[in-house]
């Protein structure tokens, strides 16, 4: 059964930095896409990055280009999400999950984490 664990949340103020990590367990599968999604409060769940596993290409919405940095680390069984420039808007519970099939919609995703809180004070 797969199992993927967040950590790393917590509190900021305004132009700091986290990483966040993933533990990943219990693969059934390969999977093609591993991504960090986020939900504000009052807001739906969003991708926020996304890695294709095969060849380690990455994607980010807009409004975390440049701030936010997603990694994998294969061996350790790790995904990563470092986080600078941390603004307010930031603030929301992160999720990582696991696609085996597609990668850029959140609905391609059939694993996902508990969630880790993140949250940036001004």
């Amino acid at each position: 059964q797969v199992q993927l664990v967040e950590s790393g949340g917590g509190t900021v103020q305004t132009g700091g930095s986290l990483r966040l990590s993933c533990a990943a367990s219990g693969w059934t599968y390969n999977p093609k896409c591993m991504g960090w999604f986020r939900q504000g409060r009052g807001t739906g769940r969003g991708m926020v990055a996304r890695i294709y596993m095969p060849s380690g290409s990455t994607f980010y919405v807009d409004s975390v280009k440049g701030r936010f940095t997603i990694s994998q680390d294969n061996a350790k069984n790790m995904l990563y999400l470092q986080m600078d420039s941390l603004k307010p808007e930031d603030t929301a519970m992160y999720y990582c999950a696991a696609s085996s099939t597609g990668c850029n919609s959140g609905l391609q995703y059939q694993n996902w984490g508990q969630g880790t809180q993140v949250t940036v004070s001004s």
